[in-house]
């Protein structure tokens, strides 16, 4: 009984731990949102130029510990080249998408990878989800939704120069999200932490020299480079890295669809941000809006797990009453 309760109570400080990683994961993107915007408005309109430094960062920092420790290799390359080539070219795909419709569009569209998350883990991970589960998720999406509706609210909707082609970029760039996170729950489940973002950091690397190659010679050949432009592409870069080095640790704890879940309040932050550092008025459905995805996330990822740790207690406490029934009919005891 007492090995029982230290269970349950090891599960809710897992629970903690992927909530308040969650939020740090989501705050770090939001950051890196605002550094992008910056970059943007400076001119630096090179967005695989930006994740070719992450990449490479990953592949020197953590390569450089594998090589120290030369471990066996667990995991297969092609499998680390498919991630690789699934997370740049979704973070490619939506930071084009901007260019061609509204910040609405893309707020709602990117939760696309909510449902491709949790159908890629049930089919490949063989993950369950419960009625629990499904409730927190929908409740997430609920609050997103109010997000959406603040900006029509407020007027802030604009329809951008080709808001079809915009909205199939932030699908394709959606779905690749969802891969590229099952890809990498399942490795850092069989392989390790290091070895994981040393061959994204390489793979990475590659695929987005290749990509600036055929697509971005010209805008840095443009670039009118400055201190203040270098310090900017140091900060995403470091921002970046912290975000893919706490990553797996979440995944490993939580899973990707928690991961993915967190991510939605990404532009509540954003907004809490503009409101307190920018002092700019936002509409109420926003504070509604965050308060919904915390509750969503909070029902997802507790119910579920506090319902496991129940359900092991009922199957010790049987199995204590079997025995004991045993022992009072071996005895002859009524």
């Amino acid at each position: 009984m007492g090995l029982n309760l230290e269970k349950i109570k090891t599960k809710k400080k897992l629970t903690f731990i992927g909530l308040g990683l969650g939020q740090i994961l989501s705050l770090l993107c939001t950051c890196n949102v605002f550094t992008s915007s910056e970059l943007a408005r400076k001119g630096y309109n090179v967005p695989t130029t930006q994740s070719f430094l992450t990449y490479t960062l990953l592949a020197i920092v953590y390569g450089g510990i594998m090589l120290y420790r030369r471990p066996t290799i667990k995991g297969k390359w092609y499998h680390y080249f498919f991630l690789a080539l699934a997370d740049v070219e979704g973070n490619f795909l939506v930071v084009k998408a901007n260019q061609y419709t509204s910040i609405t569009s893309v707020m709602l569209l990117d939760c696309w990878a909510i449902p491709c998350v949790l159908v890629l883990t049930w089919v490949f991970l063989k993950t369950k989800y419960r009625l629990m589960k499904i409730t927190g998720v929908v409740i997430c999406i609920l609050g997103v939704v109010m997000v959406v509706f603040s900006d029509v609210h407020a007027g802030s909707r604009a329809g951008g120069s080709n808001p079809v082609k915009g909205d199939i970029l932030v699908v394709a760039g959606a779905t690749l999200y969802a891969v590229s996170n099952t890809t990498e729950e399942f490795l850092v489940k069989n392989a390790n932490t290091v070895e994981l973002m040393t061959f994204m950091g390489f793979f990475g690397a590659i695929i987005s020299a290749i990509q600036i190659c055929i697509f971005e010679r010209g805008e840095l050949r443009a670039i009118d480079w400055s201190a203040e432009g270098a310090i900017l592409f140091l900060r995403f870069a470091v921002s970046m890295f912290l975000f893919y080095s706490l990553l797996p640790v979440l995944l490993k704890t939580s899973g990707s669809a928690m991961f993915t879940l967190s991510l939605l309040t990404s532009d509540m932050w954003a907004v809490l941000i503009r409101v307190f550092a920018y002092h700019e008025k936002v509409d109420w459905l926003y504070y509604l809006a965050f308060a919904s995805t915390a509750i969503g996330l909070i029902i997802y990822s507790v119910k579920e797990k506090d319902e496991e740790g129940q359900k092991d207690e009922q199957r010790k406490l049987l199995d204590e009453e079997g025995r004991v029934s045993l022992i009072a009919t071996s005895t002859g005891e009524p």
